[in-house]
């Protein structure tokens, strides 16, 4: 623990170990877009392993929303294939936990949940393309506005799995019209950071009724002769969790995402469950 405060501005060079360092002693809680430029950036799903597997397949029937990237052992808080010391009960900034389907906490610390159980489903998350729209000339609203992503629930359905079904959650980002087929060209490189977008233009089309009030995140402008854009994204698990009422389960907080030591165009190894 620490009473030293980092802000989002002493992080923006820091390596992805020392952002980690920052979050794990409390000197930071912020979100994470923008930071660990190039690195991998996770969304979390932590569920007890009797549940695990079928959330498993949930995601490999919906791998845009929900492309996995790490699988922990049972009852293990490591996840060594995306970085030798992440601490997954410590190296996020913000958790959410969900008790019989519902919000109940958000903490900073989840030591004292942890279970001999839990199995962590880390999956991968959109802010590891968006330094690459940025480096080829493509603006980032939120990341240029030092906010949040904006993400909204979509009318789009998901594939089920056991318990697990449900709507998609999208990002926005507003993009130059000329550009648009670039940031979908470089996003479809990424598809372990959801890839291509999914929708383009009138929120409508896909069940948003108004862009400036998101359901989580922060808003931003959408400037004359730009088109907002959609990609799936990472807190689609969230709502799916959360419907499917489990006794307990632990996500990351929208924006509050684990960075991993691995390239974020890296190949990713999933470890298989151990009893």
């Amino acid at each position: 623990m620490t009473s030293h405060t980092t802000a989002y501005s002493d992080l923006k060079t820091a390596t992805a170990q020392q952002v980690r360092a920052a979050i794990r002693t409390r000197a930071y809680n912020g979100h994470t877009s923008g930071l660990a430029a190039g690195k991998l950036q996770c969304n979390l799903a932590i569920l007890p392993e009797r549940y695990a597997l079928d959330f498993l397949r949930f995601c490999q029937r919906n791998p845009k929303p929900c492309p996995v990237v790490g699988v922990s052992d049972s009852g293990d808080p490591f996840l060594p294939t995306l970085g030798a010391d992440i601490d997954i009960r410590s190296d996020v900034s913000k958790y959410r936990v969900f008790k019989d389907g519902a919000l109940t906490d958000e903490v900073d610390d989840i030591n004292a949940l942890w279970a001999d159980d839990f199995v962590t489903v880390a999956l991968g998350c959109s802010f590891t393309f968006e330094n690459a729209l940025a480096r080829n000339g493509i603006p980032v609203r939120h990341m240029e506005t030092g906010r949040n992503v904006p993400m909204y629930r979509s009318n789009i359905d998901l594939m089920p799995a056991g318990p697990f079904a449900g709507k998609m959650v999208v990002t926005m980002r507003p993009i130059p019209a000329h550009q648009v087929d670039q940031a979908r060209e470089i996003s479809a490189r990424y598809p372990q950071a959801h890839g291509a977008p999914i929708g383009i233009g009138d929120p409508a089309n896909i069940g948003i009724g108004d862009l400036s009030q998101p359901d989580w995140g922060d808003a931003v402008e959408v400037k004359d002769g730009e088109v907002p854009v959609y990609w799936a994204c990472g807190v689609t698990p969230q709502n799916v969790l959360l419907d499917a009422k489990l006794p307990l389960c632990i996500t990351h907080s929208p924006g509050h995402m684990l960075i991993a030591d691995v390239a974020e165009d890296a190949e990713t190894t999933i470890l298989p469950l151990k009893k």
